[in-house]
């Protein structure tokens, strides 16, 4: 008998709860990553090499530019802890993914640091780098963050990095699910 009045009180406590807003939280997260995330490191964790590649072809060898992709470790693993204390700040499972445009124009993308669940509302799986989203340009012209509703109920707030000279150089993706099918991201 005594356990009936905490449960009543939890089932009472449930129904009458507001559900999360996913796009507020998420917001929050992509705000603080603007100021915790140091676009000068995140400019150096591909090696000069890795780039060279980047773009180059062979017919024997399709996967030529992934295979010789490479980092720069001291700057790949500062940001990557980064990104992944941010997502923590998320009240639910969430990844902060770390883009970056490859030329001058914007016009093409490629995102430099995916975290533990592998969510992403832009990342296409085995592709290394892509058309840049308009979503992901307007963020990089202007300095706003972009919310974007994703396939699969994702929900993805788009946030500015920016170097010393508080330039612009690469934006975050803080991307979280309302319903989260954990088979969707295993290939």
């Amino acid at each position: 008998m005594n356990w009936k009045l905490p449960a009543v009180c939890l089932l009472c406590t449930l129904a009458t709860a507001q559900p999360r807003d996913l796009a507020r939280d998420l917001d929050n997260v992509a705000r603080t990553a603007t100021v915790m995330v140091d676009g000068d490191i995140c400019l150096r964790i591909q090696t000069e090499r890795s780039r060279g590649f980047m773009f180059k072809e062979d017919p024997k060898d399709p996967y030529l530019a992934s295979d010789n992709y490479d980092v720069e470790h001291e700057a790949f693993t500062r940001t990557k802890k980064t990104l992944i204390r941010l997502s923590r700040l998320c009240p639910l499972a969430c990844d902060v993914n770390l883009w970056l445009p490859l030329d001058a124009s914007k016009s093409r993308v490629q995102v430099m640091i995916r975290n533990v669940h592998e969510m992403s509302s832009f990342w296409k799986w085995g592709v290394l780098h892509q058309p840049m989203p308009p979503e992901m340009k307007r963020v990089l012209d202007t300095g706003e963050r972009v919310t974007v509703s994703g396939p699969g109920g994702k929900v993805s707030v788009l946030a500015p990095v920016r170097n010393s000279l508080d330039d612009i150089v690469a934006l975050v993706e803080v991307v979280a699910q309302q319903r989260v099918d954990p088979q969707e991201n295993v290939k």
